[in-house]
């Protein structure tokens, strides 16, 4: 790296908010430089499910930036190459408490182009769902999924491209001072910082982050192989997910549903797991996923743990002899009073963190905020 370079806007992290904030600004023709401490991305955004998702997301601001960021995501994959491996959201109800919370969804704003569906037609999307004691399903159009650990390398690869964004991979930020970002490979300038450290805390300004009372919740993943095909016509989420997920949860219903989760199901509530699943174009299926909260990650998973997530699973799903073919631990930045973080360490400097493990949903419109408020 030559010394000196410069740039109207570094970027530190390449993650997928660090991503959204670098196309953000590169479409305001903005000359743009992503500084990441590792060869690749290899945190939160390549580690989860590739799952955009928007409905369930916290009403009011989080949810418009989750349907704003799943419409970037629909402009650009195919400029970028990346594959939907499928759209929309199955979420059957086998609790009348999750029923209710469903269709108190679906008369809030947050319910538009939303649908009660019909077990029947729920299994028209996803045959390998069990249909005894489904009452109804909520079908959602607005979700896509992509593969992250494919996603992430085709978003920075057009970037770089497409939009002439400059990347400095195996490179860690050291210092910020004004216009002056030094780094382990030389010193970049650049007009303003957009600083997005996912969950490190205690590299780049430290003191401004402790006062979020941040943690970090690590979560356990598994990549599943059905015996015999299946096929998924959208994602599934199910009655924890309605318990879990602000959008749904937060409703007046939700708290009813809540105290029958707590009663039939207290080990995994507690382990906050709420299964998704999702498919992958080789037909294997990605599925989690448990919330543990510290202030470190935890660098080992629990088998009891995995078996919790395998549970809910088969609860859900009629699929005798699937097997688990992967398991991963992934890490994200939480706070029990925000869905986002944005800190203004000095006028021309940001700091940016999704606080709820909604990046891949929210990180594209964040993005844009936040390049409006540096060039406002």
């Amino acid at each position: 790296m030559r010394s000196n370079q410069g740039f109207d806007l570094v970027v530190v992290g390449a993650g997928i908010v660090g991503l959204g904030t670098a196309l953000a600004a590169a479409r305001k023709g903005k000359r743009v430089a992503v500084v990441e401490r590792n060869a690749r991305a290899v945190g939160a955004s390549i580690r989860n499910f590739g799952f955009v998702t928007v409905s369930g997301q916290k009403a009011g601001e989080h949810w418009a930036r989750a349907r704003r960021a799943r419409d970037v995501w629909a402009e650009i994959v195919g400029q970028a190459g990346i594959e939907v491996v499928h759209r929309g959201l199955v979420m059957p109800a086998y609790r009348r408490e999750a029923a209710d919370v469903l269709d108190a969804f679906l008369e809030t704003p947050m319910g538009t182009d939303c649908h009660s569906i019909t077990p029947g037609k729920a299994l028209d999307y996803v045959p390998a769902l069990r249909e005894n004691g489904m009452r109804s399903a909520l079908y959602s159009p607005h979700e896509l999924r992509v593969e992250s650990k494919d996603a992430i390398p085709k978003l920075a690869a057009w970037l770089e491209e497409k939009h002439g964004v400059s990347f400095h991979w195996s490179t860690a930020v050291t210092g910020i001072d004004g216009e002056r970002i030094e780094t382990s490979r030389g010193m970049l300038n650049a007009g303003a910082v957009a600083v997005c450290p996912g969950d490190d805390f205690s590299t780049l300004y430290p003191g401004r982050i402790a006062p979020y009372g941040l943690k970090v919740c690590t979560l356990q993943m598994l990549r599943i192989a059905p015996a015999a095909p299946v096929h998924f016509g959208a994602a599934v989420m199910s009655d924890l997910s309605f318990g879990r997920y602000e959008g749904f949860a937060d409703l007046p219903e939700g708290r009813a549903l809540a105290a029958r989760l707590d009663a039939d199901c207290a080990e995994m509530r507690a382990a906050g797991i709420h299964v998704i699943a999702v498919q992958s174009s080789d037909g294997s299926l990605v599925v989690g996923d448990s919330h543990v909260y510290g202030n470190a990650p935890q660098p080992f998973a629990e088998e009891r743990i995995d078996d919790l997530i395998l549970k809910g699973f088969d609860e859900i799903f009629d699929m005798p002899g699937r097997r688990v073919t992967a398991r991963w631990v992934g890490t994200y930045a939480s706070a029990s009073d925000r869905t986002v973080l944005v800190d203004r360490p000095a006028d021309n400097i940001r700091l940016v963190m999704v606080t709820g493990g909604t990046g891949a949903s929210t990180g594209f419109a964040l993005g844009e905020e936040v390049i409006s408020d540096i060039y406002a």
